[in-house]
């Protein structure tokens, strides 16, 4: 099933037992570690972060899950929400936990629940603090976008600097900033260039300085508005200066906000800026899920067969990793609850598996597909190059075959709202196969699932006014009571108005406009 790998180096040797049965104690997880990490360096190469693994219980897991994973962070009531939907979910059996959360830090995080069989905790091992830890490491997206030595400290940061405000201006006045910041925390992240890394001591003296370093700044952009004892001056060319010094147009509205709202307290900005460096270290995930998991469970999958060739783990070991990798990859067809989208760990492993069988063992259609790779006889470094080098949508357009298309009875429909049926317009055909991948990566384009707003305007010689655009696509508009409540928060930060017009991006035309006032 993963294509004919020989395994190399010193992990080939055997060894006994590594446990018996489903009971584990610290020495097991110790033993476990040390032969997977063997496995791992040898015979797959595995370039990783240090591992720090913690065994957790069910209601600390469920506090890793309100937290996005992150072991310390800042309060805030919404927080307390997801954990309270999370915890009633659990109780009433309407949704199981992880066997593990991972986090991309270095150390990598692992955590993992204290009910698992040994079995399920050497499978955690491989599929996390390996699998993942690898991917972490070694995409470039993680490697442009995030700097895993600094996170956990800047969110000890964030936290401290929180409480303080906290204590200093009240829980109110702090909670309506963080209210208003985490509705916009989506449209709060550089999209198009790598994000500098952070730098915990500059953090935090940048935080001392800020608030003599916005007075220096700040007054003198709105210094340029006219005013009544200037007539004849050239307002125009005020207008543009400004603008061009506001940087317009503006994606991350949270860092203009940070930057540019008139009525900020230094404090102010600074939380803003906490819940956009937050947001943008998560940036990356959703555009490599499917990679990661794909990455994670395929190696999990073949370190556990190799510990089962090697006597490490018994059959009946290997038959739970065999049941509990099945569960993971099924995909569910669509009137089965799988809906209209993949299974990101079942696209990905079997992704990774067939690339595997293109090196290896390639047909004559996969020399035609992949002439690049097809009998390379390298697919572990094939692998490796791919879990370095791609997101998930170009991993798709790149790799995705026509066997897998086949053996996930993928088609695409067309659905043409003029006409009073759908058309199957792509089958599986040579033609068919391109338009389906094409078709598969575009629903994995960071576009798609990421709403394009960008502040395009202020009106600098009236009220203030601040003006937003929405590229509308394919007539999608967005849902006007959501819109409603975020411009009001947007608007609260702003200190004036807001407008926000939303534009087809074919023909330019207004679709409609949403607007916001200064809340009273």
């Amino acid at each position: 099933m993963m294509g004919q790998i020989t395994p190399n180096g010193p992990s080939a040797r055997r060894g006994g037992l590594l446990y018996t049965g489903n009971d584990w104690n610290f020495q097991v997880i110790r033993d476990c570690y040390d032969a997977i990490e063997e496995i791992a360096r040898t015979e797959l190469g595995l370039e990783t972060y240090a591992n720090r693994i913690e065994i957790i219980t069910s209601e600390q897991m469920l506090d890793v899950y309100t937290a996005h994973g992150m072991p310390l962070g800042y309060k805030h009531w919404s927080f307390g929400k997801r954990f309270i939907g999370h915890e009633n979910a659990y109780r009433r059996g309407l949704m199981g936990l992880a066997y593990e959360v991972v986090i991309n830090s270095d150390p990598c995080i692992s955590y993992l629940m204290e009910e698992n069989s040994a079995t399920m905790q050497a499978l955690v091992i491989a599929h996390a603090a390996f699998g993942h830890n690898h991917f972490f490491r070694n995409n470039r997206l993680f490697r442009e976008w995030t700097d895993p030595s600094e996170i956990l400290g800047y969110l000890e940061f964030a936290r401290g600097y929180i409480a303080r405000c906290e204590e200093r201006h009240g829980l109110r006045a702090v909670e309506r900033i963080l209210d208003a910041a985490h509705a916009l925390q989506n449209q709060g992240v550089h999209r198009h260039s790598g994000a500098r890394k952070l730098d915990l001591k500059a953090e935090q003296q940048r935080a001392r300085d800020r608030r003599a370093y916005e007075d220096s700044m700040f007054n003198d952009l709105w210094r340029t508005l006219p005013t009544e004892d200037a007539p004849g001056a050239d307002h125009q060319a005020e207008d543009a200066l400004s603008r061009r010094r506001l940087g317009l147009p503006e994606e991350n509205l949270l860092y203009f906000l940070e930057k540019h709202a008139p009525r900020l307290a230094s404090w102010e900005r600074e939380i803003i800026r906490i819940v956009r460096m937050v947001a943008q270290y998560f940036y990356p995930q959703p555009q490599v899920k499917m990679m990661n998991e794909g990455c994670a469970t395929w190696v999990h999958a073949y370190i556990m067969r190799r510990l089962h060739e090697l006597g490490r783990i018994d059959d009946a070991a290997y038959l739970e990793v065999i049941h509990s990798t099945s569960n993971v990859i099924t995909q569910l067809g669509f009137d089965a609850g799988g809906g209209p989208s993949f299974n990101p760990y079942a696209l990905g492993y079997a992704m990774m598996t067939d690339i595997a069988r293109i090196c290896t063992e390639p047909t004559a259609e996969d020399r035609t597909w992949f002439p690049d790779i097809a009998g390379n006889g390298d697919a572990i470094g094939t692998l490796r190059h791919a879990w370095a080098e791609y997101r998930d949508e170009s991993f798709i357009q790149q790799f995705l075959s026509p066997k897998t298309i086949r053996d996930f009875r993928m088609f695409r429909l067309r659905d043409d709202t003029s006409q009073p049926y759908l058309l199957v317009d792509a089958i599986h055909d040579e033609a068919g196969y391109r338009d389906i991948r094409r078709s598969v990566a575009l629903t994995y384009d960071p576009g798609t699932f990421y709403t394009e707003i960008e502040i395009v305007d202020v009106d600098l010689l009236g009220d203030r006014t601040l003006v937003l655009e929405h590229r509308s696509r394919a007539g999608q508009l967005l849902q006007p009571n959501d819109a409603r409540q975020t411009l009001n928060y947007l608007s609260s930060l702003w200190g004036y108005g807001v407008i926000l017009k939303e534009i087809d991006t074919q023909t330019g035309a207004v679709l409609t406009t949403h607007t916001a006032n200064v809340p009273t």
